[in-house]
């Protein structure tokens, strides 16, 4: 299945140019949690399917993408790179920047350290790839992190009768429709 969008550095500059939007310094290991956490649950929200093409792994100090690492080593990188994003990607990513944004490194790192998926791939050493399999069922069992509908919440409209109700996009094969 195809991630949403072309590379993890689309992702990374959306939440490094929000954060400067914010006059928020984002520090190098809180833009790698926000990642993380921006796969696990988009993983879960759209039922397996990558937001980026990104592999983690199990660092001592949390959850990394050593691509990203390495690149954005001395700063940002000076690169061409879509910014412009799939509205229901960068609607996603606000989501996780209003719910995790505000917290500490420190904070952040406690919650992704905790997940399932972390733990797991750091028992098998350190720098162990975490699986997309092991994130996604991580985040859809919220033992140690908000559940997804604390996440993005639900797009709420009103029927024609004034009526409200709670609408998502439509996912094909997703749903078990009768013939």
């Amino acid at each position: 299945m195809p991630a949403a969008v072309n590379s993890a550095f689309e992702a990374a500059f959306w939440f490094a140019d929000t954060a400067l939007n914010d006059n928020e310094y984002l520090q190098p290991q809180k833009l790698h949690r926000l990642l993380f956490l921006s796969q696990g649950y988009y993983l879960v929200a759209y039922s397996g399917k990558k937001m980026m093409p990104a592999v983690f792994v199990a660092d001592e100090m949390g959850p990394i993408e050593p691509n990203l690492y390495m690149a954005f080593s001395k700063g940002r990188p000076d690169m061409d790179i879509n910014l412009f994003l799939p509205k229901t990607v960068e609607q996603f990513l606000d989501s996780i920047w209003r719910r995790f944004g505000h917290h500490s490194v420190n904070r952040l790192t406690h919650i992704t350290k905790e997940t399932m998926a972390y733990k797991q791939a750091f028992q098998r050493g350190s720098r162990a790839e975490i699986s997309h399999e092991a994130m996604r069922l991580s985040f859809t069992r919220a033992d140690k992190t908000p559940a997804l509908d604390q996440i993005v919440k639900p797009k709420v409209m009103l029927t024609q009768t004034g009526r409200p109700v709670t609408v998502k996009s439509w996912m094909p094969g997703s749903g078990s429709a009768k013939r």
